[in-house]
C-alpha cells in the first residue's frame, strides 16, 4: 500500500498522483508540486488516501508545501499576465497572417515558460511567430497544436442538454466513440443531432453502451421466427430499451402486436428457414407465455386522504343508513315481493325470499267490463233530467298554458 494525494492542475482535469510527504493535506487545499516543468500551483482533489502499488507509477513526485498567501497573489499576477499575452499573440497572429486559432495561454508558476494552444486544419510553420513572442516577454515559448475536443474542454460551454461539457466537469481522459455506438442504441444517424458542440461525436453515447449491447445479446433479431401466447410470428420491429418485441402474427398479419421479452419463444434468430419437422404448440400451451403481473392499489393516497377528511370533521366513506329489520323493499312487482300488508301482519318480520327465480307469469288480463243495467225511471236523476232538459258536458279547464301552445285568437267568421 502506498499513501497519495490526488492534484488537479485545472477544474475539471486530469487528477494525478503524488507523494504528500508525510503532510496531511485536505481536499480544497493549494499545494505546490514538482513536475517534470517545473513547480506548479495545483489544487487538492483527494486527500491522504492508501491505495494499491499497482495503481501508481514509480516514482511519485513530492509536495513541495502547501500553498500560501503569497503563492495565491503570485497565481493571480499570472491570470492578469495571460490575457495580455493573449491578446499580443492573436496580433502577431494576424501580422504573420497565419491560419490559426488561440485557444488558451498558460504561466508557468515561475513565470519563466509560456505556453500558447492553438487549433488549425492543417500544419502550421509557426517558427517566425516563436521568435517574435520571445523577444516581447522575455522567456521561453512553446506553441502546441491541439484537437477540437481538447479546444471545447478549455473553453467550456452548454451542451445540447443543457448541463455544462463532460469534458469540462468530470471527464478526465476522452473515450472512443463510433458511428456503431449511436446504430446500437437506434438513434437518428443526423450528424447534427448525434454530434456535441465540438463537432464530434458526443462523448455520452459512450455512457449505456455496454447496457445496449447486454439488450442486444438477450433480445432477438429483426424477422425472427418466435412463439408468443397469442400465436406464432415474425419480429418486424425491437426495443431495446423498454426489451419489448412487435411481432406480426400468422393468423393475424394486418396488426401486429408488442410482447415483452419474456413473453416470447425464439425458434428462428434472424432471418432464415424455419426448422424442419416445426409444429406450432396447441394454444393452450402458448397461453402459459403470458406474463400477468398484479397491479396493486396505492393504499397510502387513500389513506392520506381518510386523515385529512377526519381532521375536518367529515366522514371519509358515507355509511349506508340502516333499515329496521321489519322494514321490505316495495317491489314494482307486488306480485313477486309478497304483498306489503303480509309483511306487517307478520309481527313486523319481512317475508322470506326464495332463492330460485321464480318462472314468469303471463300478464294479468282485466275481466270484461259488464253492461250496466238500467236504472228505473226516476230513480237517481236530478231534476234538470227528470224535466226533460239535456244536460251539458263538463268542461275542463287548465291551469297552466294549454298543450297544443299559445296559437293566437281564432278568427271571426
Amino acid at each position: 500500500m502506498t499513501e497519495i494525494i490526488g492534484v488537479r492542475f485545472k477544474s475539471g482535469g486530469k487528477q494525478y498522483y503524488f507523494d504528500p510527504q508525510g503532510q496531511t493535506v485536505e481536499p480544497g487545499q493549494g499545494v505546490i508540486i514538482e513536475t517534470s516543468r517545473g513547480l506548479e500551483y495545483g489544487e487538492c482533489a483527494q486527500g491522504n488516501t492508501m491505495v494499491e502499488d499497482e495503481a501508481v507509477v514509480p516514482p511519485l513526485r513530492p509536495l513541495i508545501r502547501l500553498a500560501t498567501d503569497r503563492d495565491l497573489e503570485t497565481v493571480e499576477k499570472n491570470r492578469e499576465k495571460e490575457k495580455k499575452a493573449f491578446a499580443i499573440c492573436q496580433e502577431k497572429i494576424a501580422a504573420h497572417g497565419l491560419e490559426m486559432k488561440l485557444v488558451e495561454v498558460e504561466y508557468s508558476f515561475e513565470g519563466n515558460k509560456i505556453l500558447f494552444f492553438f487549433t488549425a486544419e492543417g500544419r502550421v510553420d509557426f517558427r517566425a511567430l516563436v521568435k517574435d513572442l520571445a523577444g516581447v516577454f522575455h522567456a521561453r515559448i512553446e506553441l502546441r497544436q491541439i484537437g477540437v475536443r481538447d479546444e471545447a474542454k478549455m473553453l467550456g460551454g452548454l451542451g445540447i442538454c443543457g448541463k455544462p461539457f463532460c469534458c469540462a466537469t468530470f471527464l478526465d481522459e476522452f473515450q472512443p466513440v463510433s458511428i456503431k455506438m449511436a446504430k446500437t442504441q437506434n438513434l437518428s444517424l443526423n450528424p447534427t443531432k448525434i454530434s456535441g458542440t465540438c463537432g464530434r461525436l458526443m462523448c455520452c453515447l459512450k455512457y449505456e453502451q455496454e447496457a445496449y449491447e447486454d439488450a442486444v445479446h438477450r433480445m432477438p433479431k429483426n424477422e425472427s421466427f418466435v412463439e408468443t401466447p397469442e400465436g406464432v410470428g415474425t419480429v418486424t420491429q425491437v426495443n431495446l430499451l423498454k426489451e419489448t418485441v412487435k411481432v406480426r402474427l400468422e393468423e393475424q398479419p394486418e396488426s401486429p402486436k408488442c410482447f415483452h421479452n419474456c413473453e416470447i419463444c425464439v425458434v428462428r434468430n434472424g432471418k432464415g428457414k424455419i426448422p424442419e419437422g416445426y409444429v406450432p404448440p396447441p394454444p393452450e400451451e402458448l397461453a402459459k407465455l403470458r406474463k400477468v403481473t398484479p397491479v396493486e392499489e396505492p393504499r397510502h393516497l387513500a389513506g392520506s386522504l381518510d386523515a385529512a377528511l377526519s381532521q375536518l370533521g367529515v366522514d371519509a366513506q358515507p355509511q349506508p343508513e340502516e333499515k329496521p329489520e321489519g322494514s321490505s323493499r316495495r317491489s314494482r312487482r307486488r306480485g313477486r315481493g309478497g304483498s306489503r300488508a303480509a309483511a306487517q301482519s307478520g309481527g313486523g318480520q319481512a317475508a322470506p325470499q326464495r332463492e330460485d327465480k321464480p318462472a314468469q307469469q303471463p300478464p294479468r288480463q282485466r275481466p270484461p267490463r259488464q253492461a250496466e243495467a238500467p236504472r228505473p225511471e226516476g230513480e237517481g236523476q236530478s231534476a234538470g233530467e227528470k224535466s226533460g232538459e239535456k244536460k251539458r258536458p263538463h268542461r275542463r279547464r287548465w291551469r297552466g298554458r294549454p298543450r297544443g301552445g299559445d296559437k293566437g285568437p281564432k278568427p271571426e267568421n
